[in-house]
């Protein structure tokens, strides 16, 4: 009996996954446990396995396809079977499947030009994924609308009409809107009367000319995630953020003594960036209010110190965590650090690796930067970002002295965290920095 391949849902957080490439062909006979396909969620890059053993039937997404989880993405059955069935609900997000040859017409999706409006097998609605996401944004009923897109599709403009006729339009907001400047914003007004004042300007997508040299980048996996929740981010929360330094004398002091040990230690690889992270999660102990979420006007603070840190992959930013950091050893939250690092860069991280972060560290420093501003990570309610170690002037009992310090940059969500809590941390982190030796002590 024919079985569908559904796209897997790998966390509460992940809406879709990209194929990044096909295992098997149409045709071939694979087994239970087989790998299908190699897909990329906006976390990780994880292999889809057959959950039966038989032939590959139709595949119904090609590489590079964004698709939504628990979504059909192939049949594995018997040679010959019927597959219909399982078709997705709509093909508008890809090309038409890839079937088994078959002589038989009804089990082929692809349409001739002169064929009627396009529809799935199983007559579901022809339409492009920008206006999908704009009907359900709108709560509008598509299946009675007409597409006036190719062979029937209905695209973006048919549900901008169907919303400018649900409810009356004034006449400078309709000029607006037939100037083709301005589209509805996504929140109607409560009345039954569309005004200027509900409507955004239009995002102008800028088309280079032929002469002009330029690569074409879609967002999509990741990418897409990191742009979404940083937008998501800024626009959602009051940050704020507060910047100071730490004298890295003992910091860097002492790494050059781990740098040194005997090699049985294991402390060689030990870096400035997993010490700071090692004071951070010590310190954050001391300051519940920022080791926090802030979701749905609620305040969750966290006795765990998961701590998340910034790691920069060819394929994007990725935050994976480290779990009850306050409670491991330096040797062992070092460790800790660099095995996850690892997995981000060769795409081996696991979704739960991701997941559960109360608090995020960014490190600059190594690409000599002296401040910056980090993006608050959502729901978290603060982040600090480290930046490069440079000489500062500080005032002795003989003149001046040029002593190395720590950049040190910490945003905070202003709704729900004062500016003097953050102030106290940056004290008592630049404290823990600068007697570091005293702190490994206790």
């Amino acid at each position: 009996m024919a079985q569908a391949i559904v796209m897997p849902k790998l966390g509460n957080t992940v809406e879709s996954s990209i194929i990044l490439s096909w295992q098997v062909e149409v045709g071939d006979t694979v087994g239970l446990g087989d790998i299908l396909c190699e897909i990329e969620t906006d976390k990780a890059t994880l292999e889809v396995e057959s959950s039966t053993e038989g032939v590959l039937l139709a595949r119904f997404f090609e590489e590079g396809d964004d698709v939504p989880v628990l979504e059909t993405i192939a049949v594995v059955g018997e040679a010959g079977e019927s597959y219909t069935e399982f078709a997705p609900t709509t093909l508008s997000t890809q090309p038409a499947p890839s079937p088994m040859p078959d002589p038989e017409p009804q089990q082929t999706f692809a349409q001739s030009p002169t064929s009627q409006p396009a529809t799935t097998i199983t007559d579901a609605v022809f339409i492009s994924p920008r206006a999908r996401n704009l009907a359900q944004r709108k709560n509008i009923d598509f299946s009675t609308i007409a597409g006036t897109g190719p062979n029937g599709r209905i695209i973006e403009r048919d549900i901008e009409t169907a919303i400018q006729n649900q409810k009356k339009v004034s006449p400078v907001a309709r000029a607006m809107l037939d100037s083709g400047e301005f589209t509805v914003g996504d929140t109607l007004p409560a009345s039954n009367r569309i005004t200027k004042t509900d409507l955004i300007p239009v995002e102008r997508q800028i088309v280079p000319t032929q002469s002009s040299n330029v690569t074409e980048i879609p967002l999509k996996g990741i990418r897409k995630t990191i742009a979404r929740r940083m937008l998501e981010s800024m626009q959602t929360t009051a940050q704020l953020t507060l910047n100071s330094s730490a004298d890295a004398r003992a910091v860097k002091a002492f790494r050059q003594r781990l740098k040194a040990s005997n090699e049985r230690l294991g402390l060689r690889g030990v870096s400035i960036n997993d010490i700071v992270m090692y004071a951070v999660a010590q310190t954050l102990v001391n300051f519940p209010d920022l080791n926090a979420h802030f979701e749905n006007n609620t305040i969750y603070q966290y006795h765990d110190i998961n701590l998340g840190m910034a790691v920069d992959t060819p394929r994007g930013l990725f935050v994976p965590v480290i779990h009850q950091a306050d409670t491991l050893s330096l040797r062992d939250l070092a460790g800790e650090t660099h095995r996850l690092a690892e997995a981000c860069i060769n795409g081996s991280i696991k979704p739960d690796e991701m997941a559960g972060g109360t608090f995020t560290v960014t490190n600059l420093g190594g690409l000599g930067i002296e401040s910056f501003t980090p993006v608050l990570n959502l729901p978290q309610v603060a982040i600090l970002g480290v930046s490069n170690i440079n000489l500062k002037p500080i005032e002795g009992d003989e003149g001046v002295d040029f002593v190395p310090h720590m950049g040190l940059s910490l945003t905070i969500n202003h709704q729900v965290v004062d500016g003097a809590p953050g102030a106290r941390f940056l004290q008592q982190l630049s404290d823990t920095l600068a007697n570091i030796d005293l702190m490994l002590a206790l």
